[in-house]
C-alpha cells in the first residue's frame, strides 16, 4: 500500500469480514447538545441537533471489536495457531480477547498495572491471559515485546495496522450512509486506529467533509508527531485512559496527515464535562475517552459554521463506576442555556 495509507477498498472488504458479527450501532441525536453548542460559539448546527454515533453500544462496549476482528480474521492458519498478544489500556485488550473467542485464537494481553479493575475482569470473561505490568504504557509495551519474543506470539497492534484500520473505517462508512449529508466529522484520538479508518471512509465517501480530532493535552502524541513530523514516544498522562498511546504510528500518521483537518486539545476538566453532559443531558454512559468528541464540541472547541450537520464519534462506554462520582466531581461547568431535554 503506498504511503501508509489504507484504500477505501480495504474498508469495504473489511466490512464484510465484521459486518455479522459487530453491531451496526445507531446514530443518536441531541437538540441540547445543540443549544450548548450555541450557547457558547453562536453557532446554529443543522436540525438543531447534534448526531452521536453510539461505538459506546458496540460489542465489548467501544469501537475496538471493529479492527481487532478484522486483524485477526485476516491471520494465515498458523499464527492463529501460534496465538496472539497485544497491550492496552482496556478496550482494544477487550476487543482482541472478544475476536480470539469468536475466531477460535488463544490470546495474551499486557495491561498497565492501573488499568481499570472491570475492563480487566472483561477480557479474563473473554478467555483471555492477562499480564499485568508497568506503571504507564511505555512499560507495558517494553513487557509486551519481551513476551512476545520469548514465546513466539503473534503480535497484534492495538492501532497501527491495515488491517486494524481497515475495521475501524466500516464505522466511517456507517456515518457516510446514515448521515450522507454530514459536514463535520469529530473523533477521539489515542494512536490513531479510530479516526485513520473514519477520516478514510468519510473522506473518500464524502470528499468536503471536515474531520477533526481531539487529543487529550497530556496524551498527544498524534499532535507531536505532526509537529515534528516524527514519532515520538511519550508518557501520556490523562483521566481518558482509552486515549494514552505511548506514540503515533506510521500508519496512523499517515492518515491523519493526509485526512484529518485540525487536532484539538482539552484538559481533563473538559473531557469530564463531556461525560457528565452525556450523563445529565443525552442519558448516555460514557468513559472519559468515549466523551472527547462530545466535550469539545459543546465547550466550543470545534471549528463550526451555521448550518453545518455535525457527528461526533462516542467511541467508548467503559466507565470505572468507582471513579464516577470523582468524574463528575471534576467536570468542568457545563453550558449554560443548556436544556434538560435531550
Amino acid at each position: 500500500m503506498p504511503e501508509h495509507l489504507v484504500p477505501l477498498v480495504e474498508m469495504t472488504a473489511a466490512r464484510e469480514v465484521v459486518g455479522g458479527r459487530v453491531h451496526r450501532t445507531p446514530m443518536l441525536s441531541s437538540t441540547a447538545a445543540a443549544t450548548a453548542i450555541e450557547a457558547v460559539s453562536g453557532v446554529s448546527v443543522a436540525d438543531a441537533r447534534l448526531y452521536l454515533k453510539a461505538e459506546h453500544l458496540q460489542k465489548t462496549g467501544s469501537f475496538k471489536p471493529r479492527g481487532a476482528l478484522n486483524k485477526v480474521a485476516s491471520l494465515a492458519p498458523a499464527q492463529r495457531e501460534a496465538g496472539i498478544i497485544t497491550m492496552s489500556a482496556g478496550n482494544a485488550a477487550q476487543g482482541y480477547a472478544w475476536a480470539g473467542r469468536e475466531l477460535g485464537v488463544s490470546v495474551v494481553v499486557v495491561m498497565p498495572l492501573a488499568a481499570v479493575p472491570s475492563k480487566v475482569a472483561a477480557c479474563l470473561g473473554y478467555g483471555a491471559e492477562i499480564v499485568l505490568h508497568g506503571e504507564h504504557i511505555g512499560e507495558t509495551f517494553d513487557e509486551l515485546k519481551r513476551l512476545e519474543a520469548e514465546r513466539g506470539l503473534i503480535f497484534c497492534h492495538p492501532f497501527d495496522d491495515p488491517a486494524v484500520i481497515a475495521g475501524h473505517g466500516s464505522l466511517g462508512l456507517e456515518i457516510a450512509e446514515d448521515e450522507p449529508e454530514v459536514d463535520v466529522v469529530v473523533v477521539p484520538i489515542g494512536g490513531g486506529g479510530l479516526i485513520s479508518g473514519v477520516a478514510t471512509a468519510v473522506k473518500e465517501r464524502l470528499p468536503n467533509v471536515r474531520v477533526y480530532g481531539v487529543e487529550p493535552e497530556g496524551s498527544n502524541a498524534m499532535s507531536i508527531a505532526l509537529e515534528r513530523n516524527e514519532i515520538v514516544r511519550i508518557d501520556p498522562v490523562s483521566v481518558a485512559d482509552g486515549l494514552g498511546a505511548p506514540f503515533a504510528g506510521t500508519w496512523t500518521l499517515a492518515a491523519v496527515r493526509r485526512y484529518v483537518d485540525d487536532i484539538v486539545l482539552l484538559d481533563d476538566a473538559t473531557i469530564l464535562g463531556g461525560l457528565r453532559f452525556a450523563a445529565e443531558r443525552i442519558k448516555q454512559v460514557l468513559e472519559p475517552a468515549g466523551a472527547a468528541a462530545l466535550g469539545a464540541l459543546i465547550y466550543g472547541r470545534i471549528p463550526l459554521r451555521d448550518g453545518d450537520r455535525v457527528c461526533a464519534v462516542l467511541s467508548g462506554g467503559n466507565v470505572d463506576l468507582d471513579r464516577v462520582g470523582e468524574f463528575l466531581a471534576s467536570a468542568a461547568p457545563l453550558p449554560s442555556a443548556a436544556p434538560i431535554p435531550a
